[in-house]
């Protein structure tokens, strides 16, 4: 789907969700709130829909009837680049991590507010739009990613070059909390996974270059015992 399309057309949600209440509440909000929602009732039903509906972003309960959320999620990113925010009744951080190491982009859990939600989707979509931009806004941070020069405030920020990649990465993940390990396999290679202490070193430098107030960041956030997230603020 184009980015014209995008922004003529409803967003397409794929709501995968076998709980009929939870169907019929998030169909009667999303409808109102102008999203064009799909709802399938298992996993299979789930990739089929996928494939058709083309959706602009996947609602996923992970107890699903006829296989385990993760599996659809798994199954699904080997084709399919699609914002999933994971919906569940499980907190634990280890569930969070493994599910964002999987390739979901967000984790709400059950019970949730409806004004969250909306606002988690819309983060997920902006940061679709975002990704396809040469330029990444957010708030007065301001990324030319085709001239690696960064400005805060419309002044230009000197970036180490770890610095600036560790600043890259998160923005092409704006909005989604990256885990850790991500963040160090990417940037470090699989021998640093288990020395955390050099991503918060240069979390701790970064935020104090772009952070207005490095003690109460506005952009760089931590998911405690996750990850990190590069928040897309106005």
């Amino acid at each position: 789907m184009s980015l014209e399309k995008r922004d003529t057309s409803p967003p397409k949600v794929l709501l995968i969700d076998d709980e009929v209440a939870i169907q019929r509440f998030l169909r009667s909000v999303l409808d109102v709130e102008g999203f064009a929602l799909q709802v399938a009732n298992t996993g299979a039903a789930a990739l089929s829909a996928a494939a058709l509906f083309k959706p602009d972003l996947v609602l996923l309960d992970l107890g699903l009837p006829d296989m385990d959320g993760v599996e659809v999620l798994n199954r699904l990113r080997e084709w399919s680049a699609v914002p999933v925010i994971v919906l569940s009744v499980r907190e634990r951080e280890d569930d969070k991590v493994s599910l964002l190491d999987a390739g979901a982009d967000d984790y709400l859990s059950k019970p949730f507010g409806m004004a969250e939600l909306l606002a988690r989707i819309r983060v997920a979509l902006r940061r679709v739009v975002q990704a396809a931009e040469p330029v990444f806004r957010s708030g007065d941070l301001e990324v030319d990613l085709a001239c690696r020069r960064v400005t805060l405030r419309g002044a230009e920020v000197s970036l180490t070059p770890t610095e600036y990649d560790l600043l890259r990465l998160l923005i092409n993940h704006a909005g989604k909390v990256i885990t850790h390990n991500q963040i160090l396999k990417q940037l470090w290679g699989v021998a640093y996974v288990d020395q955390p202490q050099v991503l918060r070193v240069n979390i701790s430098n970064l935020r104090h270059k772009i952070e207005n107030d490095a003690s109460r960041p506005r952009y760089i956030i931590t998911e405690p015992g996750v990850g990190y997230q590069l928040r897309i603020v106005d």
